[in-house]
């Protein structure tokens, strides 16, 4: 295996030679994004109005959209960028310009963490494939309305602006949710743009107090982590979208293993990199992982020990729903990760990631021309506590499925 990285604004670029990747890496490579083709043409013959953004689709196969100021609407412009990366065809490139800058006003949105998403998946490979000047100042305008959030006290940036335990029992003020951690990405970026540590010493300063109070010892995570804003007390770890307040949400962790992997991308600090592994260990070794590497919405399902305190109906559930957007995420993660480590790790790291991508592009996950809301990917899940989206396309399944088959090929992903 022959991986040559390089930095360009922190990002890396695979280098994977053709040996080692295969004819079946080659195969699942042309299938997605001949897919993705298939599809993305068919979806922007009916997503028309730009400020409605493709997220889902309905029991119907319709497609469901959201608006400017849902966390999802910078993946669909992020997916347009990478299929012209892939294919270099200018129409793609002409509608990822045009769905990215009709996110421009979102620069200023102090509301919510989401910035990053937003943003960056959007603007971050604008910037990245066009190197469109403008597009570095509304990434740091980004970067600044981020950092609105950060508390010094708690050393977090404040996710949502309350979290209601489901037990009803306590409305918290400061929750830290695991995503957060795929925010930190553009606070690094506007720090390389505009010569600001500070930017950069928020990012580190979160992922340091999410590693140490996020974590359990085996390296699952808690969902919500709320913390008293005044002192930076812990005040509860609790779940909003997983099984339970003890459990492993099978996107959390993913979520958890690609922002630990970035800041280490980025720091190049031991104990970020040690996380990551530890991140990517308990995924790929659990005992509740699917042959296919595709999980469960959360590992620990029906399990001893694990009590939600949400309405739980096992019945409504024939099996027990898998989340092809937590797999695609970790795929992705896993490889950029394979290239820090050495060894069997490397080789687990890679092979996982390829055998993930692999299923992903089977006919039980990649949906028939024309179908499924014009998304690549079928079965992934929204939050089933709160009964939404379940076993559905989600648009950032397909960013994150993507951005995976950049990775395997080998092309520069960021």
């Amino acid at each position: 295996m022959s991986i040559k990285p390089f930095l360009l604004f922190g990002a890396i670029l695979l280098a994977v030679q053709p040996s080692m990747a295969g004819p079946d890496s080659t195969n699942i490579i042309k299938s997605g994004f001949s897919e993705a083709e298939k599809q993305y043409t068919q979806m922007l013959a009916t997503a028309t109005d730009l400020s409605l953004y493709p997220r889902s689709a309905d029991p119907n196969g319709k497609t469901t959209f959201t608006t400017i100021g849902d966390w999802t609407g910078g993946f669909w412009p992020g997916c347009l960028w990478y299929v012209y990366e892939y294919t270099k065809d200018e129409k793609w490139k002409a509608a990822a310009t045009k769905w990215t800058e009709s996110l421009e006003k979102n620069q200023y949105n102090t509301s919510h963490h989401d910035i990053g998403f937003m943003m960056n998946c959007s603007y971050g490979n604008a910037y990245r494939i066009t190197g469109n000047e403008a597009y570095k100042k509304i990434l740091v305008q980004s970067a600044k309305s981020l950092v609105t959030r950060f508390n010094p006290k708690v050393g977090a940036i404040k996710s949502w602006n309350t979290f209601k335990s489901w037990g009803g029992k306590a409305v918290y003020q400061y929750p830290v949710i695991i995503d957060n951690m795929m925010n930190l990405e553009l606070l690094f970026l506007a720090s390389k743009f505009s010569g600001d540590q500070s930017f950069r010493d928020i990012a580190i300063k979160h992922a340091e107090t999410t590693l140490k109070n996020h974590y359990r010892p085996d390296y699952s995570s808690y969902h919500v982590v709320n913390y008293d804003e005044n002192t930076g007390e812990v005040l509860s770890r609790e779940t909003a979208q997983g099984f339970s307040d003890n459990s492993a949400w099978a996107r959390g962790q993913a979520w958890g293993l690609y922002g630990f992997t970035q800041v280490f991308r980025e720091t190049r600090q031991k104990k970020f990199l040690d996380a990551a592994v530890k991140m990517a260990e308990f995924y790929i070794h659990n005992k509740n992982l699917p042959a296919d590497k595709v999980p469960y919405w959360d590992f620990n399902v029906d399990q001893k020990g694990y009590n939600p305190n949400w309405r739980y109906e096992p019945s409504k559930f024939r099996e027990v729903p898998r989340d092809a957007s937590a797999a695609a995420i970790t795929a992705s993660a896993l490889l950029e990760l394979s290239t820090y480590v050495r060894g069997k790790q490397k080789a687990v790291f890679y092979s996982t990631a390829k055998t993930i991508l692999g299923s992903l592009t089977s006919d039980r996950y990649t949906a028939q021309p024309g179908s499924n809301g014009y998304f690549i990917l079928k079965h992934s899940v929204g939050s089933i506590p709160h009964g939404g989206e379940i076993d559905v396309p989600l648009v950032y399944a397909d960013y994150y499925y993507l951005e995976a088959l950049l990775r395997l090929s080998g092309a520069n992903h960021f």
